[in-house]
């Protein structure tokens, strides 16, 4: 059977994963994973960012429906799987302890019932864009100051104004 789901095992909340329009940064196939329709993300609280007590270790907790794969604009190389809808889940199963943390999979092995699903639109990502075009991996047109905070906070999620820049001269 075809894969139309991927599996991933995220240290990521679903609050996380809705202020960021899907998950992200991740390692994989763009266009095998944009011929997938799902993704289901598995929790891991020994990632380097877990939401401790959010649901238990491995469980799967949030299917989305996959609108787009682009690049990350948060890690150089990797790419974000994006949502127009996500339906919670519980009892669905728990992370096998595969090798990598994305797996191309169906829904049907994965144990899931597509038609038990009760999705709800994505909400607005909120992320600041940055001003310039400087977003463009190997543009060295000039950076203004604001706009290399608005990269560095997307790079190491917090705000623009955390950021502070000193030039010597």
């Amino acid at each position: 059977m075809e894969a139309n789901a991927i599996a991933i095992f995220t240290g990521k909340s679903t609050a996380m994963v809705l202020e960021d329009g899907g998950s992200r940064s991740w390692v994989l196939d763009q266009k095998k994973a944009r011929g997938c329709e799902y993704a289901v993300l598995y929790f891991n609280e020994q990632s380097e960012y877990p939401t401790k007590g959010f649901t238990g270790h491995r469980e799967a907790f949030l299917v989305g429906r996959i609108s787009n794969v682009v690049p990350s604009r948060w890690v150089p190389g990797r790419y974000l799987i994006q949502f127009d809808a996500y339906a919670e889940v519980s009892n669905s199963g728990a992370w096998a302890g595969w090798r990598n943390p994305v797996r191309y999979t169906t829904l049907e092995e994965l144990g899931i019932d597509e038609t038990k699903l009760k999705f709800v639109p994505m909400p607005e990502v909120k992320h600041e864009k940055p001003e310039s075009s400087t977003d463009v991996e190997g543009d060295l047109s000039p950076l203004t100051i604001h706009a290399a905070k608005v990269r560095l906070a997307l790079q190491y999620d917090v705000k623009p104004e955390q950021i502070e820049i000193v030039i010597r001269a």
